[in-house]
Parts: C-alpha cells; sequence; structure tokens
C-alpha cells in the first residue's frame, strides 16, 4: 500500500510542473504577436505617399431622386484641387455615400487641372468671370494685402497659390455658380508673355 500512494503523489505532481511551465509560454506568445501587428500598422502609415496638392471641400448637398419604388437619396460634392503654384482644377461628383462623392470629385478635379498666369503672389490683371448668373470680379493687389474673398472663392485663389486679391462677387451667391465663374475668370488671365507669344513679338515690343 505504501508503495501505491507515492506513486501516486509523483504522478500529481508532474502535471502541476508541466502546467506551470507551459503558462508563461503562452503570454510570451500572445505578446510577441501584439507588437507584430502593431508594427505591421507602422510600416503602412510611412509607406503612404501625398501627392503634395491643395485639397479643399467646397460644398456637399444632399440629393433625391423619385423613381418607381420610391426616393433614392445620394450625395453631391464639389472640391477643388490645385498646387499652390498656379495650377487648378474643379470637379463634381456624386455617389450613395459622402467621402466616395468626395474622392471621384477630387479625382476629376485632377483631371481637369489647368494652368493659370500669374505675377509672383496675384494676378497680372483685372478681370470678371462669370458662370450662369453669377458674377466674379478679381482685381490685382500689392503684396501684404492679403486674400480678400468670400468662402467659396477664397478656396479656389488658395488651392491655386494666390497670396494677394481683390475679389467682389456678384449676382448669385450660390457656391457653384461662384466657384465656375471663379474658375473663368482665372482661366481668362493673360500675362505679358502670353501675349508676346501668341502675336509673335517680344515683350519690349508690346
Amino acid at each position: 500500500m505504501e508503495n501505491v500512494v507515492e506513486q501516486v503523489a509523483v504522478a500529481t505532481e508532474t502535471p502541476a510542473a508541466e502546467t506551470a511551465q507551459q503558462q508563461p509560454q503562452q503570454k510570451r506568445n500572445f505578446r510577441d504577436n501584439r507588437s507584430d501587428r502593431k508594427g505591421g500598422k507602422r510600416r503602412e502609415r510611412d509607406t503612404r505617399e501625398d501627392d503634395g496638392l491643395i485639397k479643399k471641400l467646397v460644398a456637399v448637398n444632399r440629393v433625391t431622386k423619385v423613381v418607381k419604388g420610391g426616393r433614392t437619396m445620394r450625395f453631391s460634392a464639389l472640391c477643388v484641387v490645385g498646387d499652390g503654384k498656379g495650377s487648378v482644377g474643379i470637379g463634381m461628383a456624386k455617389a450613395a455615400e459622402v467621402p466616395q462623392a468626395i474622392e471621384k470629385a477630387q479625382l476629376r478635379a485632377k483631371k481637369a487641372m489647368v494652368k493659370i498666369d500669374l505675377v509672383d503672389t496675384t494676378i497680372p490683371h483685372e478681370t470678371i468671370g462669370t458662370f450662369g448668373r453669377g458674377k466674379v470680379l478679381l482685381m490685382p493687389a500689392e503684396t501684404g494685402t492679403g486674400v480678400i474673398a468670400g468662402g467659396p472663392v477664397r478656396n479656389v485663389l488658395e488651392a491655386v497659390g494666390i497670396k494677394d486679391i481683390r475679389t467682389k462677387s456678384y449676382g448669385s451667391n450660390n457656391p457653384i455658380n461662384c466657384v465656375k465663374a471663379t474658375f473663368n475668370g482665372l482661366v481668362s488671365l493673360r500675362s505679358k508673355e502670353r501675349i508676346a507669344q501668341l502675336r509673335g513679338k517680344s515683350v519690349e515690343e508690346i
């Protein structure tokens, strides 16, 4: 009987020792896996590329379309994209969700970017941009004046890279009309070099 008791005692001690050794191993593996996941996220953030463009959201509208089955709700976004060095584009897009509409509008604005003629930090001459019933007057200003403009017009001018300008909006104050009228006025700008090139003369002759 004594031999039997000793064997039982030995058998009960060995599993306890094995379980004590296994517990710290499980914790160590869990921590290692968690650190790997964190490291993976950091690497993804570091590999993201920035295109260096200025992206501004001007307006978001909810659009309702009545169909046979009822009403379908969508969102329309107007975005302005520029590089701050004389190039700008505007884009509009619709989607079922706001982030999707903004992304599509930004892609269209990138494709529609055009080069604007500037003189240092202002525009070469006075111009009036029109779209629909809206008109925007753009006037050059001295260095240090700043951007004197409203919200939608300011977004376009800052995306272009203009730092000194005076503006005045007439007629419709709809953000879409103001943005497109401003874009129309900027596209109509012509510098001395551009005019001389079109006429086939030098700048001094003009």
